[in-house]
């Protein structure tokens, strides 16, 4: 195995044709999938793991607090720990949220994988950047992908680009029928290297039917067969703070509270 395909996709709650979704991922074929607006309320669990089953990919499983973000993974990957965090937000927001899981091919060496789904408030996205990256921080190569709800010339997108590089293409991924806005990214460390882009003949109808979004992918180029040490172990994938375990208790009272909510409009 000499690259590791990580893609990013916003699935729009399910609200779409999930079958066209699956088609789609099927067809990228990732490695590693970070996944935003995916089903996050009260027993939405089975509905995503049976999703990752339909796309031909495994789940942890858990993601309660997580506003949405998972992240999925193939056989051809170990993941070695994996977490989602919620984020704070405005009272009556949506709620937001990333995960966190630290990847790597047999024999090669581990890197964090985060995704990520930014506010459609300009402040919050820039408050929540800069607490995911010093979250995510310190646990080795990163690839942050996700859903920024913002442009290039965006305060949250140029924290990311500080310290990580923009390496998935720049090309407009909302809305689908007709992109024209570049919201769904990846960025990397410098360390890491990722290969030219490769196209993908996905279709056009699944692409439409599926989402609102549609999805991004690179190529991460592996180091030749570099077995783990006991020192590139050893940082946590994430920084520490709250166990996911009291994330879980805030989820479900803040999912009750959201549930009697009016449906948001989010990109």
């Amino acid at each position: 195995m000499s690259a590791m395909r990580v893609a990013s996709y916003n699935l729009k709650d399910f609200t779409l044709d999930r079958h066209a979704a699956a088609r789609v991922i099927r067809a990228i074929d990732p490695d590693v999938l970070c996944l935003q607006e995916v089903p996050r309320r009260l027993f939405s669990t089975w509905r995503v793991s049976d999703f990752a089953a339909e796309c031909g990919l495994f789940w942890s499983g858990r993601h309660r607090g997580s506003g949405g973000t998972t992240i999925f993974t193939s056989l051809r990957v170990q993941v070695t720990e994996s977490r989602h965090h919620r984020l704070r937000v405005a009272r009556l927001q949506r709620t937001r949220g990333y995960a966190v899981a630290r990847v790597a091919p047999a024999g090669h060496q581990p890197l964090v994988v985060s995704s990520v789904h930014l506010s459609l408030d300009a402040d919050e996205r820039e408050r929540h950047a800069g607490e995911i990256l010093r979250r995510v921080a310190g646990g080795g190569p990163v690839l942050l992908a996700g859903d920024l709800n913002e442009g290039e010339a965006g305060r949250a997108w140029q924290l990311f680009a500080a310290p990580l590089r923009l390496v998935s293409p720049s090309v407009p991924t909302y809305p689908a029928k007709t992109p024209q806005k570049v919201l769904d990214v990846i960025f990397a460390s410098p360390g890491l290297a990722v290969l030219p882009h490769q196209e993908l003949a996905l279709d056009v109808g699944d692409l439409v039917a599926a989402s609102d979004h549609r999805p991004t992918w690179v190529d991460d180029a592996l180091d030749p067969q570099v077995v783990p040490t006991a020192q590139t172990e050893s940082g946590p994938a994430v920084a520490a703070g709250t166990v996911e375990e009291a994330e879980e208790v805030a989820a479900v009272a803040a999912d009750a509270a959201e549930a009697g909510r009016r449906p948001d409009r989010d990109a």
